[in-house]
């Protein structure tokens, strides 16, 4: 059997559904994992399993509504022109699909802490579920300007960058004078801690506004975003338990993310747009934050980082390359990195398989080293 054929064998390309099934089982057995080492009691065990399913079934379940309102609504996908020619059939498929699971994700962890708990529902929490929509939001905004004026270009880059600063500064401000500067001191492997004071609030401005755009890039192949942001809050939500709210809103997310990844597996049904993907960095962001786990958000965000790295670096190289007839040479054939490994022969679902691989190991290995 020669390359190409074993690269479109069903073993190395799976179906849409095979990678959901996977992905279900892996988050599954990773939830009931987690209780188990962590030897939480009876009645904690469920801290993460159970806010997943229920928040799978709800965003699944909504999705069958929502979808075909979109389509109705007239809401396709305007596709580029100069991005892979395969994706061009994907023209017309709906968009702006974060607007029936991030809500979910963010209304039912409120509703959870509050029965779960004697205490009232905490301000962190909050917080971050008010982040996490701001961001949506924003999101939003740019999706409806895309569908609106039928092109790529929504609201303008510096517009988008200028709202998502905002709220970044609106939230980390919150957050510095909420845990008294403590929250400033950067936990390091070996027990290092870094003490930043004030520095720790553009830093923590850059960490949502990196996050969510970082996301927002991995958004390009059917179920990439949504099954690699599944398994990235999964494994933060592990990470923070001894933060329950937290943890819980964690699990809500990813199980917003599979109950969506549902309609989004290739062949995908619904895009989730900037609505969903603004949204997931946020949220990532905004718990890692005011968990303190800044180290453990970086390694779970490692898919997400080189998708970012993978643009940076193809911008710069085709600048430092420029020659006098203005052309300059790419380093990669196409930024994010994922479309590369289209365009040299791999099939979506192969890359998004082996990106579900990869961050799996990167939970991994954050888990173990926290």
């Amino acid at each position: 059997m020669d390359v190409k054929s074993l690269s479109t064998s069903r073993l190395i390309a799976p179906s849409g559904q095979a990678l959901l099934i996977f992905l279900l089982c892996v988050l599954t057995i990773g939830a009931i994992a987690f209780g188990y080492t962590s030897g939480l009691a009876i009645e904690q065990f469920g801290l993460l399993l159970f806010p997943l399913f229920t928040c799978t079934i709800i965003s699944a379940l909504l999705g069958m509504v929502v979808i075909p309102l979109l389509n109705r609504l007239k809401t396709g996908q305007i596709v580029r022109e100069d991005g892979p020619q395969a994706h061009l059939k994907k023209a017309g498929t709906p968009t702006m699909g974060g607007i029936f699971f991030v809500p979910v994700a963010a209304i039912v962890p409120l509703i959870w802490s509050n029965f779960n708990h004697t205490k009232s529902i905490s301000p962190e929490l909050i917080a971050v579920c008010l982040v996490t929509l701001s961001y949506g939001l924003i999101g939003w905004i740019d999706d409806w300007q895309v569908l609106r004026r039928k092109s790529n270009k929504g609201i303008s880059p510096r517009m988008k960058l200028t709202l998502q600063i905002a709220c970044g500064v609106l939230f980390s401000w919150w957050l510095f004078w909420h845990e008294s500067g403590a929250i400033a001191n950067i936990s390091l492997p070996g027990g290092l801690v870094l003490p930043l004071g004030w520095l720790f609030l553009p830093l923590a401005v850059f960490v949502l506004t990196a996050e969510s755009n970082a996301t927002n890039l991995t958004d390009g192949v059917d179920g990439l975003a949504a099954g690699t942001g599944a398994i990235a809050f999964l494994g933060l939500g592990a990470i923070v338990a001894d933060s329950p709210d937290l943890a819980i809103f964690c699990a809500c997310l990813s199980g917003g993310c599979l109950g969506f990844l549902v309609h989004n597996r290739h062949p995908a049904k619904v895009f989730m747009g900037d609505t969903g993907s603004l949204a997931l960095g946020a949220a990532l962001g905004a718990v890692g934050l005011s968990s303190g786990k800044l180290w453990a958000l970086f390694i779970i965000s490692g898919v997400f980082f080189v998708e970012s790295l993978s643009v940076i670096a193809q911008v710069g190289y085709y600048k430092a390359t420029k020659g006098s007839d203005g052309q300059g040479k790419r380093l990669f054939k196409m930024a994010p990195i994922h479309h590369h490994f289209e365009l040299i022969g791999w099939s979506e679902t192969q890359v998004v398989g082996v990106f579900y691989l990869a961050n799996i190991l990167l939970v991994a290995i954050a888990y173990l080293s926290r």
